[in-house]
């Protein structure tokens, strides 16, 4: 046996670079997306998924006027004719069409649960029905018209329309989003009414600009209504296709409460709250007490509970810059134009959807005048019939068959074979006299509506005022108000002191580390040698200790004993009734153990002059405020102090003032402040005072001429005494007499430098607290005891004093603690 021989198989390798390879399948695989899935067509508005099931709800026969039908049996029907893919994403796509909240004219009417506002999913396909709304039904009328180009769906079995004729203008009235590959789009929704007004003013004027239509079309209209800050960012969209806008919630104010109406488009109601929600726990967003749910089916109403000390402006303030009350909305006007994406403006969307509309009624019009002259070529051949019915009857019974009785009527009467044909189908009951004028009435009918048609071809403005009488009729049917509010001017990122009216406060400190403000016209003046009134309630073991004077705009820089600087605004310390103990320090300000507040310096900027500080051995520091100007959650270093020192004071200088530092014990030096030089933040100081034994530092103020002395003792003792008395030494001296300190009188507590219109506010152990104008008090020599100025219970004693600067005095509003 031999062997048989097989040819060798020929092998075919098609050879490519990689690189080139992936670039065009990726590319192909991008404009698949773009194309096929992502983005909307600028004609209809409608991404395909969306268009095939109105297309497949129309083949349903489910037009607004008939019975629903469950979404499982249109899901199923789409998927088997038109879309094969995931039955979860075609439901998810009708489920939103159905949505008041998603859509600002909704195109589905959907029965059962289609999920809501707060996020929640809608029921299974099984459960749910839907019909077709008389929006859709517009975006549908005319297909069978020959109006739009059909394809083959994906199996070959039967077409489906490219684009749908959309009387209705869907891309701008509904808007859409979405995410391709390298792209995305996102329009807003608009007000139907106005999108109509504006296609309306640009078919009667092609010349208007993109400014022009913004005459008509006002901004965004979204379903949830909101507010609209701004228009420079919707302008620039409007022109270019790309911008960004801030939509905020709609808000009233209500006794302690913030009522919260209408929310962002596409933000969820129950995340929003949860997110307040952790603002507040987390202490970013302070003042709130509660947060409530009450929407209902009459729509949304979110009601937030504020406490009694917080400032409902800030509060709204700050709910708008941390939470999703308020939100950008990017706008990215990118839709297919000829399959092929596109930045488009405003007016290029119009122009588009009228280049669309023209199309569409210049087709409708070719077809309707087709049908017209076909049915009047057969009214023409049964009239001939009718007019001559005897000798067409006999003619027919004298043929053989159809085929001979059809070429004998097109012989004799010269018929078309379609006229011919119809005559043999024309029943009896056509030959009564009222049908026949029926015929010869249809006929005449047909003529005048061929000439109109015709009339309507010829003529472009003609088709452009039907387009307009489409639209007005769209406006009567389907226009309603604005749900969004525009308001014009920008929106500002607030800082709450924006919002917090400038006022001087009394700060008080207790001993154990409660702070509150009160405005300083609380306290009524009174004369000296009053009683005064209760400035705080404190525990038995709890006094005030410090009490300063700040402006509700400024810094508050917090010394503490321990030398280190910490930063707070005064309008961030909650604000308290004159009897109440206040808020805990450590809650604002972070502590660390046996640490406390030893001086506050209120300053509003950090440009220009310095800090001076002492301690209570005598230690004295100059630092350039500037090098304060960074805070840091936990605080700086701003002297280090030896051991068992402690800071004493701080006050702010220009640099060339002269330096006052008062003792417990009497003592009083001043001198020039150029004997300090400036040393850096951490630097430890030099000597200010030489002290004597168990004596300490009080205070220290600026040696001004022009002003006196205030002393106060902590039995309730005071004076003043002109600076200039005390003479003029160097740094680092024991000093002169400053007020001679006794049994009656007790040791000095407070010193401050005054002018005769100044008031002084000051505080006992036991919190009482009383406001005198300072020119009451008597000035006296240095070396005196003083007189009366607050009466004092036996076991009580004056344990802080600070000074009010009035308004119309010259004195410089930082020396003023």
């Amino acid at each position: 046996m031999s062997e048989s021989k097989t040819a060798p198989k020929q092998e075919f390798v098609l050879t490519k670079e990689i690189e080139e390879e992936m670039k065009q399948s990726y590319l192909d695989y991008s404009m698949s997306v773009i194309v096929g899935r992502a983005l909307p067509d600028v004609r209809d508005g409608l991404k395909p998924v969306h268009r095939r099931i109105l297309f497949t709800m129309l083949n349903l026969g489910l037009l607004h006027n008939k019975p629903f039908r469950k979404c499982a049996r249109i899901v199923g029907d789409c998927l088997g004719r038109y879309h094969p893919h995931g039955d979860t994403a075609v439901y998810d796509a009708l489920v939103r069409m159905a949505q008041d909240f998603s859509l600002r004219y909704p195109l589905i009417r959907g029965q059962g649960n289609f999920g809501s506002v707060d996020g929640d999913n809608q029921a299974a396909m099984r459960y749910t029905e839907a019909k077709l709304k008389k929006e859709a039904e517009e975006m549908l009328e005319d297909l069978e018209k020959e109006t739009v180009p059909f394809v083959d769906n994906f199996d070959g079995s039967m077409q489906e329309p490219t684009v749908l004729p959309a009387k209705f203008p869907n891309l701008l009235v509904n808007g859409s989003s979405g995410i391709a590959v390298g792209m995305a789009t996102n329009i807003p929704p608009h007000n139907e009414k106005e999108v109509c007004n504006a296609i309306t003013a640009l078919i009667d004027n092609p010349e208007l600009t993109t400014e022009n239509l913004l005459q008509h079309i006002t901004g965004p209209d979204f379903p949830t209504g909101g507010i609209i800050q701004g228009v420079s960012g919707m302008k620039a969209a409007y022109e270019t296709g790309r911008g960004s806008i801030r939509v905020k919630a709609r808000s009233t104010i209500e006794d302690k409460k913030i009522i919260i109406n209408e929310i962002p488009y596409q933000v969820n109601k129950s995340i929003l709250i949860e997110q307040i929600a952790d603002l507040v726990r987390n202490k970013v967003i302070k003042g709130i007490s509660d947060i409530r749910d009450e929407s209902d089916k009459d729509g949304i109403r979110i009601v937030i509970f504020l406490k009694q000390d917080a400032n409902t402006d800030v509060v709204h303030n700050q709910l708008l810059k941390h939470s999703r009350l308020q939100v950008s909305y990017g706008i990215n006007m990118v839709a297919l134009v000829n399959n092929q994406p596109r930045t488009l403006g405003l007016k290029s969307i119009i122009q588009e959807f009228i280049k669309h509309r023209q199309n569409i009624v210049r087709k409708r019009t070719e077809f309707d005048l087709k049908k017209a002259q076909e049915r009047a070529h057969v009214l023409e051949g049964l009239i001939v019939a009718l007019n001559n019915i005897d000798d067409v009857i006999k003619k027919i019974k004298k043929s053989k068959d159809v085929q001979q009785a059809t070429k004998t009527l097109i012989t004799s009467y010269k018929l078309t074979e379609i006229q011919a044909k119809a005559i043999l189908d024309m029943r009896l009951q056509k030959l009564a006299s009222l049908e026949q004028e029926k015929i010869k009435s249809e006929h005449k009918g047909l003529l005048e509506k061929i000439k109109d048609l015709e009339t309507i071809l010829a003529d472009e403005s003609k088709i452009k005022g039907i387009i307009k009488d489409e639209l007005t009729a769209l406006i009567s049917e389907y226009g309603d108000e604005r749900k969004t509010e525009i308001v014009e001017t920008e929106a500002e990122d607030l800082e709450a002191e924006d919002l917090i009216k400038p006022e001087d406060m009394v700060v008080t400190i207790t001993h154990t580390g409660y702070i509150k403000r009160i405005p300083v016209k609380t306290y009524r003046q009174q004369k000296r040698g009053g009683k005064g009134v209760i400035a705080a309630k404190t525990k038995d073991e709890d006094f005030v200790e410090d009490l300063f004077i700040a402006n509700t705009h400024n810094y508050l820089l917090f010394f503490t004993n321990q030398g280190k600087i910490k930063w707070l605004k005064v309008h961030l310390i909650p604000e308290g009734s004159r009897t109440a103990r206040g808020s805990s320090i450590a809650n604002l300000i972070r502590l660390e153990e046996n640490e406390k507040i030893s001086a506050l310096i209120s300053v509003k900027d950090f440009k220009e002059g310095y800090l001076v500080f002492v301690t209570k051995k005598g230690i004295i520091k100059k630092t350039a405020l500037e090098l304060f100007s960074r805070p840091r959650k936990g605080g700086i270093i701003a002297i280090t102090l030896e051991k068992s020192d402690e800071l004493i004071n701080v006050i702010k200088t220009s640099g060339t003032n002269q330096i006052l530092i008062t003792t417990k014990a009497g003592m009083a030096v001043r001198f020039k402040e150029d004997d300090v030089r400036a040393m850096g933040r951490s630097a430890r100081g030099v000597k200010g005072i030489r002290l004597k034994q168990d004596d300490m530092v009080v205070d220290v103020v600026l040696g001004d001429d022009k002003k006196a002395l205030l002393t106060i003792t902590e039995k309730g003792y005071g004076k003043r005494t002109k600076i200039d008395q005390y003479r003029l030494i160097s740094r680092g001296g024991a000093g002169v007499i400053n007020l001679k300190c006794n049994e009656k009188t007790g040791k000095v507590v407070a010193v401050k430098s005054v002018t005769d219109n100044d008031q002084v506010i000051m505080i006992s152990k036991n919190g009482i607290i009383i406001r005198t104008p300072v020119k009451d008090i008597s000035e006296i020599g240095r070396a005196t005891q003083g007189v009366k100025v607050m009466n004092l219970g036996s076991d009580d004693k004056v344990i802080a004093a600070a000074k009010i600067v009035k308004e119309d005095s010259q004195d410089d509003p930082q020396t003023a603690n």
